[in-house]
């Protein structure tokens, strides 16, 4: 097994998390907005002095890869990226829709076994950035950037009981009207839940290139004229 350094900056929560053997020995969570700039580096800080001060070999870090945030995924793959060319160890990546899935799992929310994951990231007014899975993690729908309306998953939701969650779950939940909708409250990308699928990418070397590695924003960033105040 292995010691992984976990940083989620994919949504407002700034969230760092230490693994070792498949455990979570360090974590530290910042709910109170979008402070990745400010709060990342401490937190980043923080671990590493853990990691130095009880003598445990750093072997990678993982870094959640998007959708989400455009300045939160930069901020977190650029601090990923510079810990793994400072201490020269491997980068991994963990898709964010992927993440939101772990909590859901760990906690037995979704016993139903033909149901299907549908993790959900909020992208303004309907949108929703979205993806679906069996309970298994298999995709069934690869990750697509929805406005939602009563129809946009109906053809899953006709066959298979369906479980949404994520930032972007609670404002469908009025849209989407039928008896096999079910939805989640409280899931968040965490670093803490990284563990599990950053472990399974370490096991199977699925390392990403320090250099040429970007986060996936599914959307281009498109920078809006400032308003001017006269």
């Amino acid at each position: 097994m292995s010691c992984i350094l976990n940083i989620d900056t994919s949504t407002n929560v700034c969230s760092v998390a230490v693994s070792q053997d498949g455990a979570c020995i360090f974590d530290k969570e910042d709910h109170s907005g979008p402070n990745h700039a400010e709060r990342l580096g401490a937190f980043v800080d923080e671990a590493l002095s853990f990691i130095d001060n009880h003598a445990i070999p750093l072997d990678a870090v993982a870094v959640s890869c998007g959708p989400g945030s455009y300045t939160g995924l930069r901020i977190g793959v650029s601090m990923a990226k510079g810990i793994c060319y400072g201490r020269d160890v491997k980068l991994l990546a963990v898709p964010t829709l992927e993440l939101l899935c772990v909590p859901v799992l760990l906690r037995e929310m979704v016993t139903d076994d033909d149901a299907l994951l549908c993790p959900m990231l909020d992208a303004r007014r309907m949108e929703v950035y979205a993806q679906l899975f069996t309970r298994s993690l298999r995709e069934v729908r690869p990750i697509q950037a929805d406005v939602v309306d009563a129809d946009t998953y109906r053809e899953y939701l006709d066959k298979h009981p369906v479980y949404f969650f994520g930032n972007g779950a609670m404002k469908c939940k009025e849209v989407i009207d039928h008896p096999n909708a079910h939805f989640i409250e409280g899931i968040e990308a965490l670093a803490k839940n990284m563990l599990p699928l950053a472990e399974r990418r370490m096991a199977r070397e699925e390392f990403e290139d320090v250099a040429y590695f970007v986060p996936f924003y599914l959307k281009d960033f498109v920078a809006k004229q400032p308003r001017k105040l006269l």
